[in-house]
């Protein structure tokens, strides 16, 4: 099976599909990791058909979970533009914003956002407690070890009635439980063919403070 079918057959378990040129500029993103790899530390994961489940479809089994609007989205911590760059292939109306602090890694984002074309992706080479304002739409990463991290650093760039999506392994119930009491989480399991290890999205949407309180 070629790697194209592999990843054909992987996104239709989404309940996804996408044009044929899509899917080449998804395999296009590839080879350019993998020859940036070769340079700088990326990825650990250098068998090509590893980089397609685990990369690739691991990267767009979010796309039933994001806003079916327009919308903008942020990649906290993107290192090698995961899932950023493959959610900017498949979903053009969405603007996506790379936020990476490590300069090399930022160096490979933006000639990968011009070898590809991607008019709707913006890098910024900077921590994200330094972008300011409210932003976003959804914040996604899947970078942080830590969910209440996470929630306290990306908190502050969303707008009001966005989303956090935190993408984990196991379900990290102990961190759940630190999380502010204005913090709703919900959890959805992902299925990745050829993946043995668990997948999880955490779903993070935020009551207002003053909801969160309880009446004395």
């Amino acid at each position: 099976m070629s790697e194209k079918e592999v990843l054909e057959l992987g996104l239709s378990r989404f309940g996804l599909s996408f044009s044929s040129e899509v899917s080449t500029r998804l395999l296009d993103y590839l080879s350019l990791l993998e020859k940036w790899n070769q340079a700088i530390n990326l990825t650990a994961i250098r068998e090509r058909d590893r980089m397609v489940t685990h990369h690739l479809l691991d990267s767009l089994s979010v796309i039933p979970h994001l806003p079916k609007q327009k919308h903008q989205l942020a990649d906290i911590g993107s290192g090698a533009g995961l899932p950023g760059i493959p959610l900017a292939i498949a979903r053009p109306d969405v603007s996506v914003t790379l936020v990476e602090p490590n300069q090399k890694k930022v160096a490979f984002l933006r000639q990968a956002k011009g070898a590809l074309g991607l008019t709707n992706l913006e890098v910024l080479g900077k921590r994200v407690e330094d972008i300011p304002g409210t932003s976003f739409e959804c914040v996604i990463s899947r970078a942080f070890a830590d969910l209440p991290d996470f929630v306290r650093v990306s908190e502050r760039i969303l707008m009001p009635q966005g989303l956090l999506i935190a993408m984990k392994g196991l379900v990290p119930y102990e961190e759940i439980g630190r999380l502010p009491p204005h913090a709703k989480t919900t959890i959805e399991a992902i299925d990745l063919p050829d993946l043995a290890a668990s997948r999880h999205l955490i779903i993070v949407r935020f009551d207002s403070i003053e909801e969160a309180i309880e009446p004395s």
